[in-house]
């Protein structure tokens, strides 16, 4: 991404995620997956690559909803700091536990890279993880969902 267009982003970032709480959890979220794409590059068997390929793209494809569901808690409670708002404390608990889980889905593949000899199961340690990332961005949705006032 070139200077301008990283600048152009950033400013469109500011606008629908604001400064604060929002724009933490959407950009911790990315950092994550940026994370789990950097581990990716040091596995060396075929196979375990590909099932761990198979999860990145799953955890890829969160990223829009995870954006959507930033934005429109930032449409609904601005943030430009660190407070959690009453209404969407719980959006905020369920992203936050969301960019935690995918930091250790992270951490369990860079654990599987590291590994000596044949993995017997796998990626199963790895798809555990990232069964609750999916599950956290759910919740959060939902959340978001349920906070919505009654017409």
């Amino acid at each position: 991404m070139g200077f301008f267009t990283s600048a152009r982003q950033g400013r469109k970032d500011d606008a629908e995620l604001g400064t604060g709480l929002w724009r933490r959890a959407h950009d911790r979220f990315h950092r994550g997956l940026d994370r789990y794409h950097q581990v990716l590059e040091g596995v060396e068997d075929p196979q375990l690559y590909e099932e761990l390929v198979d999860i990145a793209n799953e955890l890829a494809a969160l990223s829009p909803r995870v954006r959507l569901v930033c934005v429109e808690a930032q449409r609904r409670s601005p943030s430009d700091g660190l407070d959690i708002p009453g209404a969407l404390a719980g959006v905020h608990r369920s992203l936050s536990k969301a960019g935690n889980s995918l930091a250790t889905t992270a951490e369990a593949a860079a654990m599987l890279r590291l590994a000596v000899g044949p993995v017997p199961v796998g990626a199963a340690s790895v798809r555990r993880r990232a069964e609750a990332v999916f599950e956290q961005i759910a919740d959060a949705e939902h959340r978001l969902m349920d906070s919505l006032p009654e017409s």
